[in-house]
């Protein structure tokens, strides 16, 4: 019989985080009442964190497959062919809403999930990134909150013996109630050995694997599918708790009992825990799954099915096995020092059945809790597009020296060294390009082929323009592959947005979608894997839309890269791509004029693809070995970062007639690289350029201990320097 012990009232059905209409729809698919255990298996499936029931019907509009896409979104991870038999598994996911109410376990518990995801697939991961934001430096919380997550993110990457080889981080006020933290993660595998969610065979056994189960982070995925409020630190116990070793024991556990042959499928346990991960293994190969939940490994007494369902308890993994392996598989596991217990197995009944003790806790049909979640086209307003701003309606309130100075010493212009230096970066040997470049540049095992990763996203773009926003940051997440030499392939997404349930949130989002699309499909760039984190708000008052994007390319040798330092003295600098000193929405206006206002610079795709493209063969043929992409801050400062990694300055000459020189130098076009060369290669490069109808500006020479702007004194770099590494110590020294 099934139990209906506990009464379920409209509270405890709000409680859960459904809504009366969608409680309606459970019932009538169950035909009763629901028991309060199928009522906590519904509250996780449907919520917005596990069914993507505001989002899905708009991801289907990205482009995800390409010739190298051995495995796109619906998995734990994405897959691609990188060549020779090897394959690259990747995807980006948040712990925000658990990073702000504890900020240190949040981040950790982050990082370790989406490590599980990668590794679930057959993966050995070989680096991981991250993408941050913080709210103003100076409310209350900001620093407690950065040294938190960066010391979680540290705390778990390093200890599991992952490197984290880059990442962004950003403030800005409209984090303060809510911050953001995406992480990202990277894997290697052989293309014929990948592992998938799908379980196959009736009366299989269904294994639970890892660490054992607490009552920590139950509720932890509704919490993350709602906006906080003034109460949000009451939320503290639906947090999970990191074991970093406990996972490192796993990986190797599982990778070593996936070479024995005997796992027909795997799933992590990550968000809603037991019950998301039987009941995907199951959907996914149209069987039923049955579950005896008196034999689930738990860390404290009395724990309720209820309890077991929906804890987040960490490090852990649910397998269905080969009939007759079980002794193998637990005699592996038992080696590694973790938990093994058979706790359930397959059927054909197309039910997920949860015993305990042989009563039935919940009887319920398995596919319908995936297919039949609700799917909300919701009500998206077409964003109010912001004037342009034309470089002459912008006066400089400084001289363009002091507006350097401020811009590489802003909170997000500052050098980020502080965070990437508390991460190891580089343990296992194979990271070639540290942080603090265009991209982080991973060696594939003995080499020569790399992997070259980043992550970006302009916000303040996306919030003026959603759809120009969203083609950005896939175009500069191309760039900044490019830009190291690298060919890019496929990205993740983490899209953090607020309430979908207002319409002005939910068409900021479909218009980010729509960039990224365009942009994807443009540069044959594919969505393989992602994350959508929605609700990020508080009292009504949302985040900037931040659709991360994680980007991975291969380079064919990591001997032959470009970084971003200056190398020899009296190389020329050159500028690709066109300048028209778009300042709308620019660093420039936010820092040093006070002013955020205009539409974001226009994304020429077409020039995007033609610029890189062109930039790319340069490194590759080994004629350029000094680039950096125009970012924030526009060509000066592009210029300043590369001269103070470098440690030689350069002087630039005079500018093309019809720009004001300030909107020259900090303007933010789009589809632009700064490369120095040397001198007898210009001919030849400037020659191809103008076959390839590519323009190129030659600016300068490097050379000397200062930056010289056209008719400003010389900025010296130890001045620049001071500036730019300066902010983020002194911030978090308080």
């Amino acid at each position: 019989m099934i139990r209906n012990d506990v009464p379920i009232t409209p509270e405890l059905v709000r409680e859960h985080g459904l809504k009366d209409d969608e409680y309606a729809r459970f019932k009538a698919l169950i035909g009763r009442e629901p028991t309060l255990t199928e009522l906590g298996i519904v509250s996780a499936m449907w919520n917005e964190h596990c069914s993507y029931k505001s989002s899905r019907l708009h991801l289907k509009t990205l482009p995800t497959k390409a010739p190298w896409v051995i495995q796109g979104p619906g998995e734990n991870a994405g897959v691609i062919d990188i060549g020779d038999g090897q394959a690259c598994v990747f995807k980006m996911e948040s712990h925000n809403h658990p990073s702000f109410i504890e900020p240190y376990q949040g981040a950790a518990t982050g990082v370790g999930g989406i490590l599980r995801d990668v590794f679930t697939m057959g993966a050995r991961p070989i680096a991981a990134l991250n993408a941050l934001s913080f709210g103003s430096p100076d409310h209350p919380r900001t620093r407690h909150l950065v040294s938190g997550v960066v010391a979680g993110v540290g705390g778990y990457g390093n200890s599991f013996g992952v490197p984290t080889v880059g990442g962004s981080v950003r403030f800005h006020e409209r984090y303060n109630g809510n911050i953001l933290v995406n992480a990202m993660a990277v894997g290697l595998a052989k293309t014929d050995e990948i592992f998938y969610a799908a379980a196959t065979g009736v009366g299989n056994p269904i294994v639970y694997l890892g660490s054992k189960t607490g009552r920590d982070g139950i509720h932890g995925a509704t919490m993350a599918s709602a906006e906080f409020d003034d109460r949000s630190e009451e939320k503290r116990p639906t947090v999970q708790v990191g074991d970093p070793f406990a996972e490192k024991l796993l990986l190797e556990a599982c990778l070593e009992l996936m070479k024995s042959g005997a796992v027909i499928a795997i799933q992590d346990m990550g968000a809603a825990g037991l019950t998301c991960s039987a009941v995907e293994m199951g959907a996914k190969g149209d069987l039923g799954v049955e579950l005896w939940l008196e034999r689930v490994p738990c860390r404290e007494e009395g724990m309720t099915p209820y309890e077991m369902m929906l804890s987040e308890s960490q490090e852990r993994m649910l397998m269905v096995l080969r009939p007759g392996m079980e002794t193998e598989a637990e005699a592996i596991f038992r080696k590694w020092g973790l938990d093994f217990a058979v706790i359930g197995k397959t059927t054909d009944t197309l039910r997920f059945v949860v015993k305990h003790h042989g009563e039935t806790m919940a009887d319920l049909p398995i596919k319908e809790l995936g297919d039949e979640a609700p799917l909300y086209d919701r009500p998206h307003l077409a964003n109010t597009h912001q004037p342009v701003l034309m470089p002459e309606a912008v006066e400089p309130p400084m001289s363009n020296a002091d507006a350097l100075l401020r811009l590489v010493g802003s909170p997000d212009g500052s050098s980020k060294r502080w965070v990437w230096e508390q991460y190891d970066h580089l343990i296992l040997g194979n990271t070639v390009q540290v942080p603090g470049g265009d991209a982080a540049l991973v060696r594939i095992e003995d080499g020569p082929k790399g992997l070259c990763l980043t992550t970006d996203v302009t916000p303040r773009y996306c919030e003026a323009d959603p759809v120009e926003g969203g083609k950005q940051a896939v175009a500069e997440a191309w760039r900044n592959i490019t830009a190291v030499g690298g060919r890019p392939l496929a990205i993740t997404d983490n899209l953090n947005f607020g309430n979908p349930e207002r319409p002005e949130v939910m068409g900021t989002f479909v218009g980010c979608i729509r960039g990224i699309g365009e942009a994807c499909r443009a540069l044959d760039f594919p969505v393989v894997s992602g994350n959508v984190s929605l609700y990020n708000e508080t009292n009504g008052r949302g985040i900037l839309p931040t659709p991360s994007i994680g980007g991975v390319g291969v380079i064919d040798d990591v001997r032959r890269h470009a970084s971003v330092r200056f190398k020899r003295e009296g190389d020329a600098i050159l500028l690709v791509g066109d300048t028209r000193g778009w300042l709308g929405q620019s660093l420039y206006l936010r820092e040093v004029c006070g002013r955020e206002e205009g539409a974001p610079p226009p994304v020429d795709l077409d020039a995007e693809r033609l610029n890189g493209d062109f930039v790319r063969r340069l490194i590759q043929d080994g004629q350029v070995d000094t680039v950096h992409d125009c970012s924030d801050g526009g060509l000066a400062v592009a210029l300043a970062e590369m001269a103070m990694a470098g440690g030689i300055g350069a002087g630039i000459g005079e500018v093309e007639p019809g720009i004001p020189l300030h909107a020259f130098l900090f303007g933010e076009d789009q589809a632009r690289y700064v490369l120095a060369v040397e001198p007898d290669r210009v001919p030849d490069l400037l020659y191809a350029a103008s076959a390839g109808g590519i323009p190129v500006a030659l600016l300068g020479v490097t050379g000397g201990g200062s930056l010289h702007l056209p008719g400003e004194p010389a900025i010296p770099l130890g001045s620049l320097r001071e500036a730019h590494e300066g902010w983020m110590p002194k911030y978090m020294a308080g």
